[in-house]
């Protein structure tokens, strides 16, 4: 277990590397100055000049492409020369000082993931962890819909296959599948948030987080996750249907099963016990590419809804070419993504012993 583990995890490592190479390569070699992103248009030669010097836009695509790692890597290296880009600064790197090295320094720290054109020099990861624990928050709520409904429906269409019931199922299942998630955003939040908001309180727009009226404190309210994790759900609910369904009657045709009927169990303690474990497999497959979708933002489901979460910040971020934030926000989604697939190969040995740790 313990090979298989590290195995996989240098095997992340390798991909996050990639990731970040990519993403670095992406932004930098787009049309136009940094520096003139974040001044605007009132920028002297003097300030831009300024700029290039402190965020290090001045130097060799090469010699950037140090410095994004560096500032990425947790154990980095640093200039001991005030003014240089990878000086020690408290104020733009949290972490310590390891070893003094003469002209450089050592240093534990947090990843840095530099600081917004657009929101007067604060860090990305402020502006991240502001949004993604809301992000996760509907993530969660939606694959738990998508889950508990999916499993279920999944089970009953197996269980009366060819039936009214099974094609009902099967027919809402490919129409959740066929619907576009802005679509299906836009009509929950105009029928149960605008002409039945009389019946159901709900609000066409709202995070899980809003001011009070008096624009003082922040308030929780847990009603407004109810649409967006709705409509974030519908689409992954099919597919979860879909796939236990599929696999639960292909279970039910294995030997071990027909031995336990011969043994008079009963239909439901045989699915408890001998089938639903072995069914999840791709379901399993299915609800982490799904959840991992979710937690890159759902951009349109958030928007629409006006959720405050990690896809919100992408659309307004790509709005106002705050490269800093996208290239955070993608970097975060990847390694997230990275996360997730080693959590699920380990899920898959749990499941099914048969799977071997090469």
């Amino acid at each position: 277990m313990l090979k298989y583990i590290f195995k996989k995890f240098f095997t992340a490592l390798f991909t996050l590397f990639g990731v970040v190479s990519i993403i670095f390569l992406l932004f930098t070699l787009l049309p136009g100055d940094p520096a003139q992103m974040m001044l605007g248009q009132n920028e002297s030669e003097q300030q831009l000049a300024t700029i290039r010097a402190k965020y290090g836009f001045d130097k060799p695509i090469t010699t950037q492409y140090l410095y994004y790692i560096n500032d990425l890597l947790p154990l980095s290296i640093h200039a001991n020369t005030v003014g240089n880009y990878t000086f020690f600064d408290e104020k733009k790197y949290s972490g310590i000082e390891l070893l003094d090295l003469g002209t450089f320094t050592l240093a534990l720290k947090y990843p840095y993931l530099r600081e917004s054109f657009q929101k007067n020099g604060k860090k990305v990861s402020a502006v991240i962890a502001e949004t993604l624990p809301n992000t996760i928050v509907l993530a969660i709520a939606a694959i738990s819909i998508a889950l508990l409904l999916g499993i279920f429906l999944g089970i009953i269409s197996a269980l009366y296959k060819d039936t009214w019931i099974d094609q009902a199922i099967q027919f809402i299942s490919t129409l959740g599948m066929s619907v576009p998630s802005f679509f299906s955003a836009i009509l929950f939040a105009w029928l149960f948030g605008y002409v039945l908001n009389k019946y159901t309180q709900l609000n066409m727009t709202g995070s899980l987080y809003q001011l009070d009226d008096f624009g003082e404190v922040y308030q929780l309210h847990l009603k407004n996750l109810i649409l967006p994790a709705i409509v974030l759900g519908i689409r992954p609910l099919a597919v979860v249907t879909q796939l236990m369904r599929n696999s639960l009657l292909e279970v039910l045709q294995q030997d071990y099963i027909r031995t336990a009927k011969a043994k008079g169990l009963s239909m439901p303690l045989i699915i408890r016990k001998h089938a639903l474990k072995n069914a999840l497999n791709p379901v399993i497959t299915a609800t982490s590419g799904w959840f991992a979708s979710m937690l890159a933002g759902a951009v349109f489901v958030e928007y629409i809804f006006g959720w405050n979460g990690l896809g919100k910040e992408i659309v307004d971020a790509l709005n106002t070419l705050d490269l800093p934030i996208i290239m955070g926000a993608v970097l975060i989604i990847a390694s997230m993504f990275i996360l997730i697939n080693m959590f699920v190969d380990l899920i898959y040995i749990w499941l099914d012993p048969k799977v071997k740790e090469s």
